[in-house]
């Protein structure tokens, strides 16, 4: 039997988790114990000593050097919109991680990743769209899997920001809820959140993690310049006095074309009531752009006034198609010359419409995937923004 004892000549004892390691520069002893044809033998060595014996200096304990994985980047999809995260992770050449979302019985939600992501950078795509609570806390635990798994860092791609309209105080004893959604995120281990068209952008400062907010009207406006309207019939109408700024940028983009704004005034939630036109729509072909259309009821009215205004096209633009009853059958009405939005929302089938454009915003938000993670701006208005001010 071979025992073995250290000690260091310039050890100090101020601090006991630090008295077994050795000081920089220390002269290092050992004694070593074994026997030799029956006889125990102790011998003395210093690291001073070029020569140490072979059960020493054996090289069966070193390490060997791991293997290094250069694709450290991994997209996992929610259930909220697969179809949107197959895109991205197409425009991006990757494959969609594995992960298992289940649902108990009782409606909990279970989630386990099937594949490693230890120091990884993880991009989890799930928008909390209706039922957004569901969807929400899906989001949270996939976070919380990710963490508890060793992620590097975590980033929630969030296409459509739910709770993002209780943004502030209307009337008193009302709560903040887009801060405490914010909060949840935050807290259950996201490093980074990436949004696209958030309803207001303080919504932004709500998050104690960096926030790239990307806009999808640049998707939009793309698909506007393909088609034959000429710039002098154009003009851009702002549905509310809060999305003036929105309007004026988008505006800007298709050579500068005249704003107008609907005054309305709301009575409750999700009940508008238009009062009058600020600006000239008639003969024109107005393009009404929003970032979310729910119930439709803010647009379609707005839709209304304007042809009463003697406009002669309406068209409607939204990111965001959360699309709740009656929105269908407003939109269908034959108010619009066209609705055009993005698939951050994904749309059934049930809810298509002949006047229905889809646009993918998954080129938009790979582009901004691929330049967060290798941290490159590179000044590209297109993806970066509208230069809302």
């Amino acid at each position: 039997m071979t025992s073995l004892a250290f000690s260091s000549a310039n050890l100090g004892a101020t601090n006991k988790f630090r008295s077994a390691i050795p000081a920089r520069n220390s002269v290092i002893s050992c004694r070593v114990n074994f026997k030799e044809n029956g006889r125990l033998i102790t011998q003395t060595l210093t690291s001073e000593q070029e020569t140490l014996p072979n059960f020493l200096t054996s090289n069966q304990f070193e390490r060997i050097p791991a293997k290094k994985d250069d694709n450290r980047l991994r997209i996992f999809s929610g259930t909220a919109n697969p179809l949107l995260s197959e895109e991205v992770a197409c425009y991006m050449g990757l494959e969609l991680g594995k992960i298992d979302i289940k649902r108990f019985a009782d409606g909990e939600i279970y989630v386990q990743l099937r594949e490693s992501v230890r120091g990884c950078d993880v991009y989890l795509v799930q928008p909390t769209c209706p039922p957004a609570n569901e969807n929400l806390m899906e989001l949270l635990i996939m976070i919380d899997a990710c963490r508890r798994a060793s992620a590097k860092t975590i980033t929630a791609v969030i296409p459509y920001f739910g709770y993002a309209r209780a943004d502030r105080k209307t009337q008193g004893r009302e709560s903040i809820a887009a801060k405490l959604v914010a909060n949840l995120i935050t807290e259950a281990g996201a490093d980074r959140v990436l949004a696209c068209d958030l309803h207001s952008g303080q919504s932004m400062g709500y998050f104690d993690i960096p926030v790239d907010h990307v806009h999808g009207q640049p998707v939009i406006l793309d698909y506007l310049a393909s088609k034959t309207i000429k710039t002098d019939d154009l003009v851009v109408v702002s549905p509310d006095v809060g999305g003036v700024a929105r309007a004026r940028a988008f505006a800007k983009k298709l050579s500068d074309a005249p704003l107008a704004i609907v005054d309305k005034r709301r009575h409750g939630h999700n009940v508008a009531e238009v009062m009058n036109l600020i600006g000239d729509v008639k003969g024109k072909v107005a393009v009404m752009v929003d970032d979310m259309i729910d119930t439709a009821g803010t647009i379609s009215k707005g839709a209304a006034l304007l042809h009463h205004e003697g406009a002669r096209e309406v068209y409607a633009c939204s990111t965001h198609a959360v699309f709740s009853p009656p929105a269908i059958e407003r939109l269908s009405s034959g108010l619009f010359q066209e609705v055009i939005i993005t698939n951050t929302v994904p749309v059934s089938e049930k809810n298509y419409f002949p006047q229905l454009t889809v646009l993918s915003v998954a080129n938009l938000l790979g582009e901004s995937i691929w330049r967060v993670h290798d941290d490159y701006s590179g000044g590209y208005e297109h993806f970066s923004g509208l230069g809302i001010d």
